[in-house]
């Protein structure tokens, strides 16, 4: 290891840590101890991962005051080093945290409005695919169908939620007034996407959800037709069929079919 290697190293274990082996790399003055000027350094590393949290949930963080917010972002700070290259990505676990660290485990609501936030912005984020149009799905032959498979849009993600949390998100954002959290007895579903520079979500009814997730884990269009047999009858399932391909098409969610 060259000795610039072992500098850097030391300070990062600093930095990360507390360690005190950077300390014989640094000269310190009467004035300036090398305890401050080390602390310089660590603080702004602390203050910049706090900063990137505030960014990447901006609604759990006005819907907790600065104090609150501020007392998470030191104990997230404390316990996740950032692992990635760029700040965007900091506070992946933020979710998981807020579900299992006791000081929040009483506030359920939390973990699930982290949960929204870090989907959104990663659907905001997620590569561009130019999405399949209907002229493009009519060329395939009716005996064809049967085998047909599609391709989800990268931006395309699924929550299931007890709680509000996307009207609260939505009031957060906009600075309305916010709706009372409320919960409900069963997870609602709900759908996130991007078309264009637009994010957008909707729930979902449970047939929907149940046809998607399938469609999404490579079920050829016969069986997505069979599922919806077995739930709505031989009648109703073609229409309801036509239906949802012809609003995921729509919506820009499908990208590829084979």
């Amino acid at each position: 290891m060259t000795r610039l290697a072992g500098v850097q190293g030391d300070f990062q274990d600093y930095l990360l840590r507390g360690t005190a082996a950077v300390e014989a790399h640094v000269v310190g003055t009467a004035r300036v101890p090398v305890a401050t000027r080390l602390g310089v350094y660590g603080g702004a590393y602390r203050a910049r991962l706090a900063e990137a949290l505030q960014a990447n949930f901006p609604a759990l963080a006005k819907l907790l005051d600065s104090a609150d917010f501020g007392t998470l972002a030191s104990r997230y700070v404390n316990m996740h080093d950032s692992s990635f290259f760029s700040i965007r990505y900091y506070g992946h676990e933020l979710p998981q945290f807020l579900s299992h660290d006791p000081d929040y485990t009483d506030a359920p609501v939390l973990a699930e409005l982290a949960r929204w936030e870090w989907t959104m912005t990663g659907a905001f984020d997620a590569a561009d695919a130019t999405p399949l149009t209907h002229a493009a799905l009519a060329r395939f032959s009716p005996r064809e169908w049967a085998q047909l498979r599609f391709s989800w849009h990268p931006s395309a993600a699924r929550l299931g939620l007890v709680w509000n949390v996307p009207q609260l998100w939505q009031a957060l954002t906009d600075e309305t007034e916010r709706p009372a959290a409320t919960v409900n007895r069963e997870p609602l579903q709900w759908l996130l996407w991007r078309q264009g520079l637009t994010t957008y979500f909707r729930s979902l009814p449970a047939t929907e959800a149940r046809a998607l997730d399938a469609a999404r884990d490579g079920w050829p269009f016969g069986e997505l037709c069979a599922l919806l047999c077995d739930e709505l009858g031989e009648t109703q399932a073609p229409i309801q069929a036509a239906l949802l391909l012809r609003g995921w098409i729509d919506a820009g969610l499908i990208v590829g079919a084979a």
